[in-house]
């Protein structure tokens, strides 16, 4: 499954993420988008994104 772009995740978007904790488990985590982290347009393991509620992780799907 291809992770979203840049260009698709904007500040506000609800999104599931993976922390760096929890990318061998896989556990995901949901939330709100409150600033992307990653300049580029794509990333392999995702674009890392600060949530609403402080954590951060990559993006791994958009709800």
């Amino acid at each position: 499954m291809q992770k979203p772009l840049r260009k698709d995740i904007q500040p506000g978007s609800e999104v599931r993420i993976v922390q760096k904790q929890h990318q061998r488990s896989g556990e995901l985590t949901q939330g709100r988008v409150k600033r992307l982290l990653t300049k580029s347009e794509s990333h392999p393991h995702g674009i890392k994104v600060e949530l609403t509620c402080g954590q951060v992780g990559r993006v791994q799907s958009l709800l």
